[in-house]
């Protein structure tokens, strides 16, 4: 019988693409809880059911596949932009390639405008015919009517001519936004990207005995199993460690760990190497929310996953991208240490409302230099456990201001670092952080 959990997400998956729907009305309709509900719209969210837009709510939308998570359809766009959708419905599941705005002559337009793109323009009726003939879709903005004979040509080539009330501007701030979120988010690895699936992994069942646990010890030369019930539902997991000095009768619910830790194929790679290096972990199963077993996942695989990510180039540009690109390494004729200077500049953007440095964006820089001096130096990867930060003076906009480190302990597993950062030779923020170490590359 499926859970409560399962059943809201099964519900979900009946509602038709573009239907809105909320914690109240799921909650209502399944006679359930609203915490009950509330977890399942976010690990619907999670896996693609549905998207939560600004100013629009939580919509059901098409499942697509990781590898087309960079295209948007022209559905998407008109719930992005809250649209009226006027005419041609037929090519909303249709894919957004680019889009152009119409501020150009007609002649002008040729060279930008192509088949799959969005034409977004105001009552201009001739450049939304031109772009409706060209095999383009048409946004209008300001909430503009446009002809009949327009909206009769959208339905014969089946192009989307969708109305919105926001000026063209705003429409394509949020469409090129929406563009960067989907491309970030498929730079994003998951689990489900690297875990080793359910046919290819070792198990043993509840009533088996730690004579099964050597025999597959011997046989596969790995000493970490899942331990699953006969509904295929994850148990528990049993290491050499546990079956030390046992007799091989003993049964595996007897010495194994018992609610042990998990992964779900949603969570991205970054929080489950987290996980494994905090709590000394080298597999963990991977399961669904009802616990049922999908695979197992390595630390070998997930530290080998997250060297491969930082060497690929990014594509969708985020915060974190922006501040590690204003980085750079300057000399200090006065300061002589083992470790490189760097310099980072105050820019308009990376400020509060007070016309200081944000303090997120302070910690972030603290965080990037740290990641830059423990590769430089060890040749590894660092993941941020923990940052003591302390603010003395406020950095003002366009300050300039030099970041020094001191590597005070290395380990295998860890290092700590002491941070200063320094405007003018003053002293302004001082940090200590602490840093799980991944595999040598």
């Amino acid at each position: 019988m499926a859970t409560k959990h399962e059943q809201i997400i099964q519900y979900i998956e009946t509602l038709p693409v573009g239907e809105k729907l909320s914690v109240r009305s799921i909650a209502k309709s399944l006679n359930m809880s609203e915490g009950t509900a509330y977890r399942a719209i976010k690990d619907a969210e999670n896996e693609g059911l549905v998207s939560t837009i600004e100013r629009v709510g939580t919509i059901r939308i098409e499942r697509k596949s990781k590898g087309s998570i960079e295209t948007l359809s022209f559905g998407q766009i008109a719930n992005i932009i809250e649209g009226d959708v006027l005419s041609g419905k037929e090519g909303l599941e249709k894919t957004l390639s680019k889009f152009i705005i119409g501020a150009m002559q007609q002649d002008a337009m040729d060279r930008y405008i192509s088949p799959g793109s969005l034409m977004i323009v105001g009552n201009r009726n001739n450049i939304q015919k031109y772009a409706l003939e060209k095999g383009a879709a048409v946004l209008i903005t300001g909430g503009f009517d446009t002809e009949e004979s327009i909206l009769k040509l959208a339905d014969e080539v089946e192009m989307p001519v969708i109305r919105t009330t926001y000026d063209t501007f705003t429409v394509a701030t949020m469409i090129n936004r929406a563009m960067t979120d989907q491309l970030i988010k498929k730079e994003i690895m998951l689990v489900e990207d690297i875990y080793t699936r359910l046919e290819e992994t070792r198990y043993l069942e509840i009533d088996r005995t730690i004579l099964d646990y050597r025999n597959l010890n011997t046989e596969s030369k790995h000493s970490r199993f899942p331990i699953v019930n006969h509904n295929m539902r994850l148990i528990g997991m049993i290491t050499a460690k546990d079956t030390l000095g046992k007799a091989d009768s003993i049964s595996m619910e007897r010495v194994m760990t018992k609610d042990p830790v998990t992964a779900k194929t949603h969570m991205s790679v970054a929080s489950v190497a987290h996980r494994m290096i905090w709590d000394g972990l080298e597999v963990l199963p991977v399961v669904k929310d009802n616990l049922q077993l999908l695979g197992i996942i390595s630390r070998q695989d997930v530290m080998k996953a997250m060297q491969l990510a930082q060497r690929q180039p990014q594509i969708g540009n985020t915060i974190e991208d922006q501040i590690n690109d204003s980085i750079e390494i300057c000399r200090h004729p006065l300061v002589t240490s083992d470790f490189p200077i760097y310099r980072f500049v105050v820019t308009p953007q990376m400020t509060n409302n007070m016309g200081t440095v944000s303090f997120g964006v302070l910690c972030e820089v603290i965080s990037s230099v740290t990641k830059k001096i423990l590769f430089a130096f060890q040749k590894r990867n660092a993941v941020i456990e923990q940052m003591d930060v302390h603010h003395f003076k406020m950095i003002q906009i366009d300050s300039t201001i030099e970041i020094r480190t001191n590597v005070f302990e290395v380990g295998r597993r860890s290092s700590k670092l002491d941070v200063e950062v320094y405007l003018e030779n003053s002293i302004v923020a001082k940090a200590i952080v602490v840093c799980q170490m991944m595999e040598r590359t």
